[in-house]
Formats: structure tokens, sequence, C-alpha cells
């Protein structure tokens, strides 16, 4: 879904098209006005050229669209007392569209139940999603505990060698691990002499840390980022 149309349908959850073949009627803004004028939030606003021809390469005549809307984030458990609740940040799930070979009106009060119905839907994907959430913590937090013991017990090359290994833990193509001047690979992964240059070029600049996160090597300062190419 194109960003523009996400957002009209953030304004607009309910779209309805009663016939592409129409003719749209041009609005004239008062000079007077200082702002421009936004149907974005309008059931009366016309459709894109573009999106009125693909209906009828389609064979769709109208069409009514229905915005699923759901909320990602966490809310704080402890909220400071000075300060307001902020809600979840709201995203665009996904669309439920119904298309009709013929001309067709929609009324209101219909619009609003399906409106009213997506609500109710976008509560069940939220909790699907927050299920499948903590099913995806409870996992980290296994493999985290099966690596932490492998290295107690073990030798280091265990989260590189055994089963779960480094990778389970963190989502990624590739792993380098590098233990008593010798370099572990798994799946896609820098050459030996690249992973040595890294490391010398860690030494360097960020040996008094207690590590370095990036998600990317150019930005974190790296002069031998863009060589690397896709790799990382």
């Amino acid at each position: 879904i194109p960003q523009a149309s996400r957002f009209l349908f953030m304004k607009n959850k309910v779209r309805m098209i009663c016939d592409c073949y129409a003719k749209p009627v041009k609005v004239y803004q008062d000079e007077r006005l200082s702002f421009d004028l936004t149907l974005c939030g309008s059931t009366l606003r016309a459709s894109h050229s573009c999106h009125l021809q693909y209906m009828k390469n389609m064979g769709s005549v109208a069409s009514l669209v229905l915005a699923v809307v759901v909320k990602e984030g966490e809310e704080d458990d402890n909220p400071d007392p000075n300060q307001e609740p902020q809600s979840k940040r709201k995203r665009l799930w996904g669309l439920v569209v119904c298309h009709n070979t013929t001309p067709r009106f929609v009324p209101f009060p219909l619009r609003y139940a399906c409106e009213f119905l997506m609500q109710v839907f976008a509560i069940h994907v939220n909790n699907e999603v927050e299920l499948e959430n903590q099913i995806r913590e409870k996992n980290i937090l296994r493999t985290q505990t099966l690596l932490c013991d492998m290295l107690l017990r073990d030798s280091s090359l265990s989260i590189v060698t055994r089963s779960p290994n480094i990778m389970d833990l963190v989502k990624c193509d590739g792993a380098a691990f590098l233990c008593q001047n010798k370099v572990y690979t798994l799946g896609v992964a820098p050459t030996e002499s690249q992973i040595r240059e890294i490391n010398q070029w860690l030494s360097e600049y960020h040996m008094d840390s207690t590590g370095l996160s990036t998600d990317s090597l150019h930005d974190a300062g790296y002069p031998k980022a863009l060589s690397l190419g896709d790799i990382v």
C-alpha cells in the first residue's frame, strides 16, 4: 500500500466508490481562504485516475474499502502521575476490499456497521500479534539461557559449533566469531581477512567501550564499510 494511501486510510477508515465511470466534479476554493482545502476525511473525494483505471481493468464498477488499524508498541505499566498517558502508536495493518460489478451506493448506517466490525476485527488482530510477540520473547529467553549454560559448561566455541547457536538468538543472515586468533563464521559473512580488519578497527577505536551495536558499519565510521557490499 503506497504511503500516501496509508495516510488517507488512517484519516478516513471507510472509502466508497459508487461508480468508477462517474465524472468527477471540480472543487473551487474561495480566494479569501488563507489555507488549502483538504478532502482527506470526505467520502465525496474523487479517486485517482490510476485507481479508477485499475478498477475498470478488473471489471469492477463500485468498491467499498475498510481499513484495519491496529495499535503497536508497549504502554508504560508505571506511568508518571505528572504526565499524560501516551496512547499506543497506530498503523495500517491491512484492508478489506469489497467490489461490485454495477454502480452501488452503500448507505451510511451500513458503512458505520462495517467500520465497527473492522474495529472488533482489529482487536482480535492485536491480541494475536501480542500473543505472537510473547511466544517470540519466551523463545529468545530460552535460547539465551541455553547459550549461557553452554558458555559456562563448555568452551566459547559452542555458541557457533553447536545447536542452538548465536544465529538462533539474533535474527541475522550470518555471524562471525573470533576466538584465540581463529575466525569462525556462520551463514553469510565477510571473508576472514575482512573480519580481522574489522576486529583491528574495533580494537583501535572502541577498546574502551563495552561493545559496539550498530545497523551500519558505514554510519559507525568504519572506513572500509563500502567494500563489504551487501554482506553486512
